[in-house]
């Protein structure tokens, strides 16, 4: 079966995308598109990604993301040691699984992702 669309870009609404996306380049890499209006920023060659989109909105987040990232890691606290110094936040404690450990983050607008220890 054929798929009806093809995956593009990962855009997170926010209020700064400036700033966001200063994060999340510092967090996952890529390259800042020059030509990205202010309004809708946009990060090039992000591992795994392709592009991420930082689309400017003017509301703030409100509940939880029902979609969010999950990010591999080699060390849980080193991340999320380098991680806050850069403006995210723990929530709460690692987390334990069968395969895996986790421990969920937030981003400074309050976007929650994972960081993923593979056993």
């Amino acid at each position: 079966m054929s798929p009806i669309a093809r995956p593009l870009a990962l855009t997170i609404d926010c209020r700064d995308p400036r700033s966001l996306l200063s994060f999340w380049q510092q967090l996952v890499g890529g390259n800042l598109v020059a030509d990205s209006p202010d309004d809708y920023m946009v990060l090039e060659n992000v591992p795994m990604f392709g592009m991420m989109g930082f689309q400017e909105v003017p509301e703030a987040k409100q509940v939880k993301n029902r979609v969010h990232l999950d990010l591999e890691v080699s060390d849980i606290e080193e991340a999320v040691t380098s991680s806050t110094r850069i403006g995210a936040t723990r929530l709460g404690i690692v987390h334990e699984e069968p395969a895996n450990f986790f421990q969920v983050m937030s981003d400074p607008e309050g976007n929650e992702f994972c960081f993923i220890l593979l056993k």
